[in-house]
């Protein structure tokens, strides 16, 4: 079999690359970077040894979602026919997810959807990528779901559960692999940091959360590094213009507040391990976090990985400055707290997805030994 990986931003390279590394054990693998972020995209296939065989360029102009979509999909189109795959592969809710659909579909070709039936219920939250996971959703033939509430979302949509696949979360799978390097190689998974602070790891890129939410968010920083003198927020902040602005704006030169370039997977796990808790908006580090046994703060009302809430090992705060202040002080000041969502356990599996994805179609093991 061929099948063509369509990789567009960092978290799903990271998602991504367990499945690409799995099926070319056993087929012949595609990887083509779509264009949206490349650069970010890039650099954890490289991580995990993977060069991308083919690369969409678009005109750095187009960058509203309209634009944007329309630039990828001809391109798109035309690779599909180029590589001529058995099965189009794309992961996740993002344009290049949709647009992989699309194209595929105009095409005729099979399309299997990694981490499908994730759902809020509420086509802006987050926007766009609840449109774009319903719209992958529709067309795809392969549909390879990280938890059974994923299935039960699909099966109220009417998909045919023999179309679906209950695999774990591939972003285990990458997580595991990293800390299975790190012990190989010899380095502790949880380097300890000097100097006595507790760190908190921040992370905010969401569209919906620029402009004033993300203006809140930085005003509960600088609260809580006045209010408490033992923390230190480690933030890595995101390029978009939108978010790296405010932040260095408002939270550039304080002390105690480090301001981090875009982080390499595994840098970001060794941030992620070195942490007392977390405090982000995105979706794999609601994953990943549990599995590390950190508490996390999710800023945002909804999420469609619920499964971390209903455990106690993560909370809905937002991104009001108050109930962000109020409960990463919890967290801090009540030792009770912070045990309890501390616990551990990932409701995402055991760390091979990836080989359940490619027993499906027929190749490998399907499963840990």
């Amino acid at each position: 079999m061929r099948f063509l990986c369509v990789v567009g931003t960092r978290p799903e390279a990271i998602k991504l690359a367990p499945v690409i590394l799995e099926l070319s054990r056993h087929a012949q693998v595609v990887t083509l970077c779509s264009g949206q972020h490349t650069d970010l995209a890039r650099e954890p296939l490289t991580e995990f040894g993977i060069e991308p065989d083919d690369e969409i360029v678009i005109p750095n102009e187009c960058r509203t979602l309209a634009a944007l979509t329309g630039a990828m999909l001809a391109p798109l189109e035309c690779a599909i026919e180029r590589h001529n795959p058995d099965v189009a592969i794309a992961q996740g809710d993002t344009t290049t997810v949709l647009v992989t659909a699309l194209a595929a579909f105009y095409l005729h070709k099979p399309f299997a959807h990694v981490e499908a039936g994730l759902r809020t219920g509420n086509l802006r939250a987050p926007f766009p990528e609840e449109f774009n996971r319903i719209a992958a959703g529709r067309i795809a033939d392969w549909h390879f779901c990280p938890t059974e509430r994923a299935m039960a979302n699909l099966r109220a949509e009417g998909v045919d559960p023999a179309h679906m696949v209950l695999t774990g979360n591939t972003g285990i799978d990458a997580l595991r692999l990293i800390l299975e390097r790190r012990i190989l190689e010899g380095r502790p998974p949880e380097p300890a940091r000097g100097g006595g602070l507790r760190q908190i790891l921040l992370t905010a890129h969401r569209r919906e959360n620029q402009g004033p939410p993300l203006v809140s968010i930085c005003e509960a920083v600088l609260r809580l590094i006045d209010a408490y003198g033992d923390i230190e927020f480690r933030i890595p902040v995101h390029p978009s213009p939108a978010v790296r602005e405010t932040v260095e704006r408002l939270l550039g030169g304080r002390d105690r507040i480090v301001l981090l370039p875009p982080l390499g997977y595994s840098r970001l796990v060794s941030e992620m391990a070195r942490a007392a808790l977390i405090v982000t908006d995105s979706g794999g580090i609601q994953e990943e976090a549990p599995f590390l046994k950190k508490p996390v703060l999710v800023m945002r009302d909804v999420t469609e990985r619920p499964e971390v809430v209903e455990l106690g090992v993560a909370k809905l705060v937002g991104t009001d400055a108050d109930k962000l202040v109020g409960a990463v002080g919890e967290l801090l000041d009540d030792p009770a707290v912070y045990a309890r969502m501390a616990t551990g356990g990932s409701p995402y599996g055991d760390g091979y997805a990836a080989q359940r994805i490619a027993a499906a179609f027929g190749l490998g093991r399907g499963g840990s030994s």
